[in-house]
């Protein structure tokens, strides 16, 4: 019996999910503007054992959001899970958040070219462009977003937290939004029981995730 705990935290979702011989058995998440991913993260995953009867050492592996996305959220979901893997002895899978909203959104949308679109702040964006059957057509970019930016991929539909801001600046353009669509930890599941059987684990002790950009502080102005 192959038991994984996917968690997600790469954007304002904060989200945990568990799957049994890669099919989903629960789900717990909230989508909220406060980022409180340190005060739910770990009751959420208390939850889901509890209600599924299980404890930590029931699980076969976890895996976690690797990136691109919030800086501090993404680092509270890894450390969480790298701290649970070496306590439990088990594997550290990552799944790419852009990835995870692909899968989710191939459910929905079988037989159409993908953009997911995480939120970078400002007129920027943390894209990837897939097909159909969800191979790259473009890699995991950071990119400011124009009116002429990936027209090459047209047509195409977007996901993520990214549609408010493109809707304004693609209004004209052959691309279609599902709003519905966000990052879940549920989307992590088909990737990663993939890379379970595969064997494709990462270093708990080094692994990092893939921020694309730096992090920036703005420094406070000093009193004249």
């Amino acid at each position: 019996m192959m038991r994984m705990l996917h968690l997600e935290t790469s954007t304002k979702a904060c989200s945990v999910a568990l799957s049994e011989n890669g099919q989903l058995l629960a789900l717990k998440e909230t989508l909220t503007d406060d980022y409180s991913h340190s005060e739910n993260l770990t009751n959420y995953i208390q939850e889901i054992l509890i209600g599924q009867g299980l404890t930590p050492a029931d699980l076969s592996a976890i895996s976690v959001a690797s990136g691109p996305g919030s800086y501090t959220g993404l680092r509270i979901g890894v450390s969480t899970a790298k701290g649970l893997c070496f306590a439990l002895g088990i594997p550290l899978i990552a799944v790419d958040s852009l990835l995870s909203l692909a899968h989710m959104a191939q459910v929905k949308h079988p037989n159409t070219r993908l953009c997911m679109a995480i939120d970078a702040r400002r007129m920027e964006i943390f894209s990837a462009i897939y097909d159909r059957e969800i191979c790259l057509l473009k890699a995991i970019s950071a990119d400011i977003v124009d009116e002429n930016i990936y027209r090459e991929y047209e047509p195409f539909l977007v996901a993520g937290d990214s549609n408010e801001k493109l809707k304004t600046v693609w209004e004209n353009r052959n691309i279609s939004f599902d709003d519905s669509i966000h990052c879940s930890a549920a989307g992590q599941v088909t990737e990663a029981t993939r890379k379970y059987h595969t064997g494709e684990f990462e270093n708990v002790a080094y692994f990092e995730p893939f921020y694309l950009k730096d992090f920036v502080t703005t420094q406070p102005k000093r009193n004249k």
